[in-house]
């Protein structure tokens, strides 16, 4: 067992009045080590620590329970952690609202009074009337880790489905609700994931896989099929409506369109492209493909009097929406017309709602919106109520005149706010009340240059009278993935941390979708160390124009970006103070032999595949990076027990292997969430005290 002394400071943590904490010397828990060889094309892999893979062995739950002890020992050590947990339940405690979404001639509002750990849907027969409880998870567990949501509704407005997950899991549990009474049918549908329920007369379409062997939270997941379940019959009769036996790792998805004229066929080979097949919804022949292969990433706004209206990057790598005349070859796209052409700002999606296109743009990682009418003519903006901010929602149907939708900023709280079709005019739906001075604080938007010339934007939040002399605790935040964008969006836990005189910095990195998919393509496969390079040069950026230095810098980030952290602090230990790989991929050679993980090769790559793959892996894959007698930032790894989509086996392994390989006095600890999951549904008190923990250990590692 390796010994480590936990860091004592002398100072005050800056406005904090609590003395400094002081510990005794601890030991790290046994990791154990196998003689685990792997070889990849001629070239032999050492894994250590494959034990630990097991995440039903007691030996692995045992590991678990003694390193949670040593990582809880030390943070409630932290004389600054109580004062921070008060203060983050103080900000948090404000009652969250989401969009109304109408079912039939009601509306249903999910709303949280502000410490419950769900939130809770109610029914209001009007707008603005009554609300009674409609749905409330809270009452479906004693720890608040039974989550539940609304899912399709039938067109007829009388049943909708309710979506469960337990522990945080991507398992989805669907049972069918009455909207007129509230009461639970007795239809039920397990193993369901990566599923929307679409209604198509008096049943749905749903997407499942088989029953796993083995661990149901890490065994692989293959042949994801679509099923029709009838109302009121069981779950054995449903009738399989879509299975590749061909390809087994493979998405796939069935929608219905508005009219229930049409059914929608969208098939994937993990997170990146896709293809689209069509036919008519009483026919039973052959269906027609719109776009193939899974070169491109398509997908199907609405269809509306036969015309299929397709967001697609095909020919345009900010995206266009195209019409498509239902009558014609689909596929050819001499029959495509462009509603919205390609320009320069990426259009991030198009709603069609009351014979009207919504387009939201992305304009340097912050939202605008476009209304105009089905051909694209009569184009105008609608007003938001900031310009550094993002907006969402902007749905509804085809005779609907209203629609909503939400807006919200670093410092702005998410507010709802309703739109009337017929004037054009936005009103405020439901604004929040937090205790904070969003007037403290300003917003600013810098481009910094990479290792290799590019620009890259960076979003920078902080007090108006900070002081750039290099001694401000900075955490800088990215993900760089997947296509997927960073833009602002308000957190209470921010607050906590920008009170204290911090730094939040977060940099839209390549690999995101911020700039379409040049930008995208720029940090995936053999181009992610772009990414990496991104951000270790807005760290140095922050440093050298006197925000922090490495001394006061914190890293962080999580899933994707918690690869992001580990091989970033791999690579530059010395950049920043602090670090947190939170719930990543962490072993990019055995990545996708666990659940989904198969679905990510598109954005990846495959070690198993190619040589060039697999050496452009092992060069920056975090567990086979860390070098004996290096000292690394002071890291506070974190996982879940229940992760089944980034299995905890990778924080696991690199935890271990960090622990033996560290050669500082500053801590490497692994924070374990016991009956939780990659992040979403995480009850309330939950997110309390993780969120507490990781602010007391930033500040504690960074103090004078």
């Amino acid at each position: 067992m390796r010994k480590i002394l936990f860091f004592t400071s002398a100072a005050m943590l800056f406005s904090c009045t609590d003395s400094s904490m002081k510990h005794e010397e601890i030991s790290y828990p046994e990791s154990r080590i196998v003689d685990q060889i792997d070889e990849y094309f001629g070239t032999q892999v050492s894994d250590p620590y494959r034990w630990l893979e097991d995440d039903r062995a007691e030996e692995v739950e045992q590991w678990v329970a003694d390193q949670n002890i040593i990582t809880r020992n030390y943070l409630d050590a932290i004389p600054l952690r109580k004062e921070l947990r008060d203060r983050y339940e103080e900000l948090f405690n404000y009652e969250k609202v989401g969009m109304p979404r109408k079912i039939g001639d009601r509306y249903f509002i999910s709303k949280n009074d502000g410490l419950q750990n769900q939130s809770v849907v109610y029914v209001r027969e009007s707008l603005n009337g009554d609300e009674n409880v409609f749905l409330d998870p809270n009452l479906l567990s004693t720890d608040g880790t039974v989550t539940a949501h609304l899912g399709g509704a039938s067109k007829d407005g009388k049943y909708v489905v309710v979506v469960r997950n337990e522990a945080g899991s991507d398992w989805q549990q669907f049972r069918v609700l009455d909207v007129a009474t509230g009461k639970e049918l007795p239809d039920v549908l397990d193993w369901v994931k990566f599923s929307g329920a679409s209604w198509l007369g008096d049943g749905f379409f749903y997407s499942r896989y088989p029953a796993p062997e083995g661990s149901e939270f890490s065994t692989e997941n293959t042949f994801h099929s679509v099923y029709y379940h009838k109302l009121g019959t069981n779950q054995s009769e449903d009738r399989l409506v879509y299975r590749n036996d061909d390809e087994p790792n493979r998405y796939h998805y069935v929608g219905v369109s508005e009219d229930e004229q049409f059914l929608i066929l969208n098939s994937s080979t993990g997170t990146d492209g896709n293809s689209i097949h069509v036919k008519r919804s009483d026919s039973e022949g052959d269906w027609q493909e719109v776009v193939g292969g899974f070169k491109h990433r398509s997908s199907v706004a609405g269809i509306v009097d036969g015309t299929i209206y397709l967001l697609t990057d095909i020919d345009a790598p900010k995206y266009r929406l195209v019409a498509i005349n239902s009558s014609k070859d689909l596929s050819d796209q001499n029959n495509w017309t462009d509603v919205i052409e390609h320009s320069d700002n990426l259009l991030e999606s198009a709603s069609l709602v009351g014979g009207q296109i919504f387009a939201q743009y992305l304009e340097n990682a912050c939202n605008k919106v476009v209304k105009m009418d089905l051909e694209g003519n009569n184009r105008s903006n609608v007003v938001l109520p900031g310009t550094v901010g993002s907006t969402g929602g902007f749905g509804g149907k085809q005779n609907a005149d209203e629609l909503f939708y939400a807006y919200t900023s670093f410092t702005h709280p998410t507010s709802i706010y309703r739109l009337d079709l017929n004037t054009g005019e936005s009103s405020l739906f439901a604004e929040p009340t937090v205790g904070f001075d969003k007037n403290e604080y300003e917003t600013k938007q810098v481009w910094y240059t990479s290792k290799d010339g590019t620009k890259v934007p960076m979003f920078i939040v902080h007090k108006k009278d900070l002081v750039l002399d290099g001694s401000n605790p900075t955490l800088l935040y990215a993900y760089g993935g997947f296509n997927i964008s960073l833009t602002p969006s308000f957190s209470a836990s921010k607050i906590v941390f920008l009170e204290k005189g911090g730094v939040y910095a977060m940099p839209n990195l390549r690999g995101g979708g911020e700039f379409g998919e040049e930008w995208h393509e720029a940090g995936m496969l053999l181009n992610k160390q772009n990414v990496f390079d991104d951000f270790i040069s807005a760290g140095e950026y922050l440093i050298s124009e006197g925000y922090t230095s490495s001394s006061k810098l914190g890293i962080e980030g999580r899933s994707n970006g918690g690869l992001l952290i580990g091989a970033v602090m791999t690579q530059r230990p010395e950049l920043a103070a602090v670090a947190f790989p939170g719930v990543g991929v962490m072993d990019m050679l055995r990545y996708h032999r666990f659940t989904i993980g198969w679905g990510w090769i598109p954005e990846y790559g495959c070690a198993d595949s190619s040589k060039v793959h697999f050496e452009n892996l092992h060069s920056f894959s975090p567990v086979h990076n860390i070098k004996d007698g290096v000292k690394y930032p002071s890291t506070m790894v974190t996982t879940s027990d229940h992760d089944d989509r980034v299995v905890p086996a990778h924080s696991f392994k690199f935890a271990a292997r960090l622990q033996a390989a560290h050669s500082g006095d500053n801590p490497a600890l692994i924070r374990i969430e016991v009956n939780a999951g990659h992040g979403a549904g995480k009850p309330t008190s939950m997110v309390l005290d993780e969120e507490a923990d990781k602010w007391a250990f930033f500040l504690n590692e960074v103090a004078d």
